[in-house]
């Protein structure tokens, strides 16, 4: 082995929420001979924070969705057990905060009447994907496709922003419809860093000083086969185990980064493929004062463009930095891959544009810009995973099972609540246990094994033993008792042979 190569019981590949909290699971089961591989300089994965007009914003996840249930929200424990600070953020006025091209607001409604509109369309895309399915395909009513700014602004956020799921949301029916956004110096990320204190080691000044976690650590090869796994990093490294955990997410998953040998299953592929990535930029835009309405229920607003999606929903981050002067703008899909593409002062231009349409022309200019690249981030690309609406239990299936020893985690491999953190969080636990139960069907398997082993070798070894010690010539010993041992050797050995070769198959 040469001087770049480390071996190790388990391998975890990403140090998101879901790498950390399968870590934290495997050491409190003794399993503490492991490495963790992340390609940035940083643990947390797409909880990023950045310092930006003064205050601490989370460019990535950003909100604790899902509290107030019955049943608690374990991120949301997190958050409480570690003294988070947090937000309410309440959507309820959103969609009747709607400006038009000449800054004035939709009657509620009109409002009320388009989301109704818009609820109805959504029904009918749904009807009509089940009948293409059937082979029945036909083509919406065109009175119901929505046309006018306000109708694809409300369509935009019913789809892309609001509801981009399934009805019914288990993460609401099972924790709550109330979300808070996280507004914490110390950042979201914050709540990853307490997770690692109690399995890794801290220099005092809270860095990781622990060589399990390896950072800028980017994975180009994963070759496995039944005994083990290799990983293959662009700094020429090499990292052997029995067993690998990869939360990577479903963006690297579906690009080319990562080269696996042999090249995973069709069964796998497919279900990867089939996954769409959604990409989610917020946009930061600090200003020397506000402009903007900051009494009850204005947090959020909406500006109707011909063009859906373009800078549609905004938020002040007032409630949570009070005295920021910032405004965030979320752009999804297309629009983000757009933006992520050209200079931020294009982007300003373009966000000061829609400011100016909402609220007039003396609005100032942004004294800040900060626009994430998600995209274009080739350890992401993307922000989550979602699933189509008509997608099948073996997709879910599929994209979660093993393979080999590699055994797959992250938000998109779980079945409930993909695309949100607690998703994720909830995944590197279940993958950990899973791996845990492999681990220990095989140490079963290798028991019964050895014992099996053991009693066919304790004749063989009694036969060696008695035929040294009798101290006799071949002459002396009769043929009849030379063929007869001779057929008992030969029986142990085919079944040691027989032996051996089953167990190569079952690994």
């Amino acid at each position: 082995m040469d001087s770049c190569t480390t071996r190790s019981s388990v391998i975890i590949i990403g140090a998101g929420i879901s790498g950390i909290s399968a870590a934290k699971v495997l050491v409190e089961n003794g399993i503490e001979d492991f490495i963790i591989l992340e390609a940035m300089d940083r643990i947390g994965g797409r909880i990023r924070k950045e310092d930006f007009g003064g205050i601490s914003v989370e460019t990535g996840a950003g909100w604790i969705a899902g509290v107030g249930g019955k049943e608690s929200n374990p991120v949301w424990e997190l958050a409480n057990q570690s003294g988070l600070n947090t937000c309410f953020s309440d959507y309820s006025n959103a969609r009747y905060n709607i400006y038009d091209q000449n800054g004035k607001i939709y009657p509620s409604g009109l409002a009320a009447e388009f989301y109704n509109k818009a609820v109805k369309l959504a029904i009918e895309e749904l009807k009509n994907q089940e009948a293409k399915l059937c082979g029945n395909f036909t083509l919406l009513e065109p009175s119901l496709a929505p046309k006018t700014p306000i109708e694809l602004a409300i369509d935009f956020i019913l789809h892309d922003f609001e509801m981009a799921e399934v009805e019914p949301i288990s993460t609401y029916t099972d924790f709550g419809e109330r979300e808070f956004l996280v507004a914490d110096k110390r950042g979201y990320e914050f709540l990853l860093y307490k997770m690692a204190q109690t399995f890794l080691r801290f220099a005092p000044e809270d860095k990781i000083i622990d060589s399990r976690l390896q950072l800028n650590k980017v994975v180009k090869e994963i070759k496995y086969s039944g005994n083990d796994v290799t990983v293959r990093t662009e700094d020429g490294c090499k990292y052997v185990a029995d067993h690998m955990i990869l939360s990577a997410s479903i963006g690297v998953l579906k690009s080319d980064l990562i080269t696996f040998q042999p090249p995973l299953p069709k069964w796998k592929t497919e279900a990867i493929m089939k996954c769409d990535v959604i990409v989610y930029t917020k946009i930061f835009l600090k200003f020397p004062y506000k402009f903007w309405p900051c009494g009850p229920g204005t947090e959020f607003f909406i500006y109707a463009h011909e063009r859906r999606g373009y800078y549609t929903f905004w938020q002040h981050m007032e409630n949570a930095y009070p005295g920021s002067n910032i405004l965030v703008v979320t752009l999804t899909n297309e629009e983000s891959k757009r933006v992520e593409a050209q200079a931020d002062d294009k982007t300003l231009e373009e966000a000061m544009g829609a400011l100016r349409d909402m609220f007039g022309p003396n609005v100032p200019v942004a004294e800040q810009i900060l626009v994430p690249r998600w995209w274009e981030n080739r350890f992401q690309r993307g922000s989550y995973s979602n699933y189509p609406v008509l997608s099948t239990r073996k997709d879910f299936v599929d994209i979660k099972a093993p393979v080999g020893p590699i055994f797959f985690s992250g938000e998109h491999t779980n079945e409930k609540f993909n695309g949100y953190v607690h998703g994720a969080y909830l995944a590197g636990i279940d993958t950990s246990n899973a791996l845990l139960e492999d681990m220990r069907r095989k140490k079963v398997r290798n028991q019964a094994r050895s014992l099996h082993f053991k009693n066919y070798l304790q004749p063989l070894l009694a036969l060696s033993k008695s035929w040294t010690s009798a101290q006799q010539t071949i002459s002396e010993i009769s043929k009849w008792e030379v063929a007869q041992q001779l057929f008992l050797l030969k029986g142990v050995i085919l079944s040691l042979l027989g032996m051996m070769k089953g167990s190569r198959m079952e690994t």
